[in-house]
């Protein structure tokens, strides 16, 4: 078919694009080049305009397209007030990717689930800047879908009684966000959220790696899909504007059909970027990685392994909770990082870790997934889905373990990790639908913060500094996961020298790693009295707590065959008594438990 270009799009000298059989190229300060795009733009000027953006913390941001929209803007004032719907916004704490947009009176209205890559928004919502409503990751990327699919919105357990929860504070972040986007309905009964989706999508700014004469995109050099299909298509479905940034044009046919992510039929205007403004990830030094795009597998042994530090300590002990073979887990960002450079590093130790199915909730199944502003990517990754899909899977309960950061933690067993006061926003992500929904939850971080130094000296932990800032609180400064939600499934909290789980009463303290004073280094800097499991906790240690120093990855990881006949992990690492007593406490549904102050306290059944 033939390229179009938009009515009313003017070059840089201010002549028209005509329509060719090849696509016209304008070039935009001698450095933008957009081809003429499939069809007419059919956007209305007047209506409201809300913008997507592709990206993920620090992957896939289409920056030559928010160059353009900001040197615009800083030019001509316009666009102006803009509504913008990211599921993780992509930045580098510095300044790039979608915080380019974060600009006074060019950005009035945010719908994220995650922005702390992008301290720009932050900022502008600390200072009352802008509207801005925080949702749960997996629920925005659903909005996306259903403005695509002309639906009002995801109605969906995920949220209830959280801060999300109307009851609470909506989402709301600020003081000038006031209309309400999250609304308490029953449905047979039961209560749902009903997250109100916008009537249009304006424009989607996007990228992909390559694209044919007809607006054909494959991403083969990508490392993530991430919600791009469904973005285009709640975009053209609303009458906007699609415009794709790729690394090369290609001619016509060139693309392998099931190469193909976006079809050109939703594409309008093909931008191709400079290297330099198209990096696979924002993460020094910005070198394309075949192993996050499935061009080649990295060896394991290229995995920088942890020191051996509180990082490690809690890492090792996390992945030890991998209790079923093949499981699918899920890992946080953050601290929960950790965990799967322990299931590369020592999976060994582990035979259910060894057949573990790695997953992050952008998209990808299986490999060793990235950290820091890779998060959201994965080495070697047996397949990557759509972000809307993968949490569709885990809606569904698809996770047999979830591992999540913790950075507060009250009495009831409720956690904040998405707003820590003062302008420290940057939202829930992913934690919300992932903690409501998967069948095991372990949360992990360190007991103190602000200074915190440990060492492990001879097998026993030594506190060398400790932090500044408490994290078991009497009350969370927001509820990011509420006990409630728990249902009954297992919820622990692993820091790098106490274990604690949930039960009908609240914490209980089950294990206390070798060398800390239950009474001084535990107890004391609590700001509540937690249930403790047994009398004689204090003191004893076992294998959960030593990580050997052997941090060489493992190259040969066992297959899920050989590591079904190794049986269960006891055999690996056998149990101590703090183990033979969390054993006995799950088997006695009627056990008392002995609180810190010295009470009995009778555990309900059930």
């Amino acid at each position: 078919m033939a390229a179009r270009a938009p009515s009313g799009y003017r070059s840089k000298e201010g002549s028209a694009v005509l329509a060719a059989p090849q696509p016209s190229t304008i070039h935009i300060e001698g450095s933008l080049s957009v081809t003429a795009a499939v069809r007419p733009a059919r956007c209305p000027s007047q209506a409201p305009l809300d913008a997507l953006v592709s990206g993920f913390v620090g992957s896939s941001s289409p920056e030559l397209l928010l160059n353009a929209v900001r040197r615009r803007f800083d030019t001509t004032g316009h666009p102006r007030e803009l509504g913008v719907v990211v599921v993780a916004s992509a930045g580098n704490n510095k300044g790039r990717g979608a915080d380019v947009l974060a600009a006074e009176g060019l950005v009035t209205r945010m719908i994220y689930g995650w922005t702390g890559s992008c301290p720009g928004y932050l900022k502008l919502i600390k200072e009352n800047k802008m509207q801005a409503w925080n949702i749960p990751l997996g629920v925005a990327s659903h909005i996306i879908r259903d403005v695509a699919a002309r639906r009002p919105g995801p109605v969906t357990h995920v949220g209830l009684g959280t801060f999300i929860d109307p009851r609470e504070k909506g989402g709301k972040v600020n003081s000038v966000t006031t209309q309400d986007l999250v609304h308490l309905v029953k449905l047979g009964g039961r209560e749902y959220l009903w997250y109100q989706a916008p009537e249009r999508i304006g424009v989607a700014l996007l990228r992909g790696t390559s694209a044919d004469l007809d607006g054909n995109v494959s991403f083969e050099r990508e490392a993530i899909y991430a919600d791009q299909l469904n973005q285009a298509m709640a975009a053209h479905n609303s009458g906007g504007v699609v415009l794709v940034q790729v690394e090369r044009l290609v001619e016509r046919g060139s693309i392998p059909t099931k190469s193909v992510h976006l079809p050109g039929a939703l594409v309008d205007k093909i931008v191709v970027a400079p290297p330099e403004l198209h990096p696979q990830t924002l993460a020094p030094p910005l070198a394309y990685d075949g192993s996050l795009s499935g061009e080649w597998r990295r060896p394991l042994s290229d995995i920088e392994g942890l020191p051996l530090n509180e990082r490690a300590v809690i890492a090792h002990r996390a992945m030890l909770e991998i209790d079923t073979p093949n499981a699918v887990v899920n890992l946080g960002v953050g601290m929960p990082e950790g965990v799967a450079v322990m299931v590369a590093t020592h999976s060994h130790q582990n035979p259910h870790a060894a057949s573990v199915t790695l997953t992050t909730e952008v998209g990808a199944f299986g490999g060793i997934p990235g950290g820091g502003l890779k998060f959201g990517t994965s080495h070697n990754a047996a397949a990557l889905v759509p972000t809307a899909t993968m949490i569709d899977f885990y809606n569904g309960g698809g996770v047999d373990m979830a591992c999540l950061g913790m950075a507060e933690v009250d009495p009831e067993g409720n956690v904040n990790v998405s707003n820590f006061g003062g302008g420290r926003m940057p939202g829930c992500g992913g934690f919300i639908d992932i903690s409501q929904t998967a069948k095991k939850v372990v949360f992990v971080g360190t007991f103190t913060s602000g200074g915190l130094q440990v060492a492990v000296e001879g097998g026993r932990l030594v506190v060398r500094q400790e932090g500044r800032v408490r994290k078991f609180v009497k009350s969370v400064f927001e509820k990011t996961f509420v006990a409630s939600s728990a249902g009954g499934r297992p919820i622990l909290y692993v820091t790098e020298r106490a274990v604690f789980r949930l039960t009908h009463q609240g914490l209980v303290l089950e294990e206390v790693a070798p060398g800390i004073d239950l009474e001084r280094q535990v107890l004391a800097l609590m700001d509540f009295k937690p249930l403790v499991a047994h009398p004689g906790l204090a003191g004893q240690s076992g294998d959960a707590w030593k990580p050997n120093q052997d941090f060489k990855a493992q190259d040969n990881i066992p297959s899920k065959e050989a590591t079904a006949k190794l049986g269960d992990v006891d055999k690996v690492t056998p149990r101590d008594e703090i183990g033979a007593a969390k054993q006995q406490m799950e088997q006695d549904r009627g056990q008392t438990f002995t609180s810190a102050t010295g009470e009995g306290i009778t555990k309900r059944p059930g």
